[in-house]
C-alpha cells in the first residue's frame, strides 16, 4: 500500500497503488489525508464507519472520498487510518438466475482526528477530472483529483 502527492494546477492529486482495490481505496483516502495535512498524529480520535454504493469503480471511489470530506466538515475530524473492503456486483444468484444487484459496494472505518489536534487545509471536494483506476500486472492502481 503506497501513495504519492503530486502538483497539480491550483489542485492537489493522489497517486495510491496496492494489491487489490480494498487497499487501494484506503491508500487513496489515506493520501486525502495527508493532503489536508502535514503531520497526523499516532494516537487520538475516535473510530467511525462508512458506508458507500455505487454503480461503478470510479463512482465509489469518488462517493467514498466525498463522504470522508463530508464526514470531516460534520464531524469536524481529519479521517486517518481508513480501512476500506470493495464488494464488487455478482454476476449470478447462488440459484444460478442473472444477479439483478448492479451496485458495487463499499464499508469502512476511519479514525477521526479532532481538527483542532492538527493544522489541517481544506479540502474542497474530490473531482472526476483525470480520475483513473486500473488493473496492472503487480495489483491496482489509481489517480485522483482534489479541489483544495
Amino acid at each position: 500500500m503506497s501513495f504519492e502527492l503530486r502538483n497539480h494546477t491550483a489542485d492537489v492529486a493522489v497517486e495510491a497503488t496496492a494489491p487489490d482495490l480494498s487497499t487501494l481505496f484506503g491508500s487513496v483516502a489515506d493520501g486525502l489525508a495527508a493532503a489536508s495535512c502535514e503531520e497526523i498524529p499516532d494516537d487520538g480520535g475516535s473510530e467511525f464507519e462508512v458506508t458507500v454504493a455505487a454503480e461503478n469503480r470510479e463512482a465509489l471511489l469518488f462517493d467514498y472520498l466525498d463522504q470522508l470530506i463530508y464526514e470531516r466538515d460534520v464531524r469536524d475530524v481529519l479521517p486517518v487510518d481508513n480501512q476500506v473492503e470493495v464488494d464488487p456486483p455478482e454476476a449470478e444468484n447462488d440459484d444460478g438466475t442473472e444477479e439483478t444487484e448492479s451496485q458495487w459496494k463499499l464499508a469502512g472505518t476511519a479514525r477521526g482526528i479532532p481538527l483542532s489536534a492538527v493544522d489541517a487545509r481544506e479540502v474542497k471536494a474530490v473531482t472526476y477530472s483525470e480520475m483513473r483506476i486500473r488493473e496492472t500486472d503487480s495489483g491496482w492502481d489509481a489517480y485522483v483529483v482534489f479541489d483544495v
